[in-house]
């Protein structure tokens, strides 16, 4: 591979380094996507309460002073990226971020643009 650079410095092993670890093209539309999801306000928010607490839709709906049919169609699309999970108790479904790693994405988000 032929490195150009207006510089004329070129640091090789560094270009080396990231071209050989680089994902495939399918990872970073994942990540875009993922990105995507989470760039709506309401998303966000319903991200930031349940990062607090398992909660069902009338839960959430009152914490964001939104309906219970506006959340839901939310957590449709959270839920069916990853995002968030489900359990069911009696006729009620609660709902708690996916992982780890969606809660230390969010959590670690939340305190870099509080910065």
């Amino acid at each position: 591979m032929e490195y150009q650079c207006d510089c004329n410095i070129i640091h090789q092993d560094a270009v080396k380094i990231a071209v050989d670890k680089m994902p495939e093209e399918g990872t970073f539309d994942k990540l875009i996507n993922f990105y995507k999801l989470i760039a709506d306000s309401t998303r966000v928010k319903i991200l930031f309460v349940l990062d607090q607490h398992e909660m069902c839709v009338c839960d959430i709906a009152n914490s964001l002073g939104m309906t219970k049919s506006a959340i839901s169609h939310q957590l449709k699309l959270l839920k069916e990226n990853n995002l968030v999970k489900s359990k069911k108790e009696g006729k009620e479904v609660f709902y708690t971020l996916n992982d780890e790693h969606v809660t230390q994405v969010f959590e670690i988000s939340l305190s870099h643009v509080k910065e």
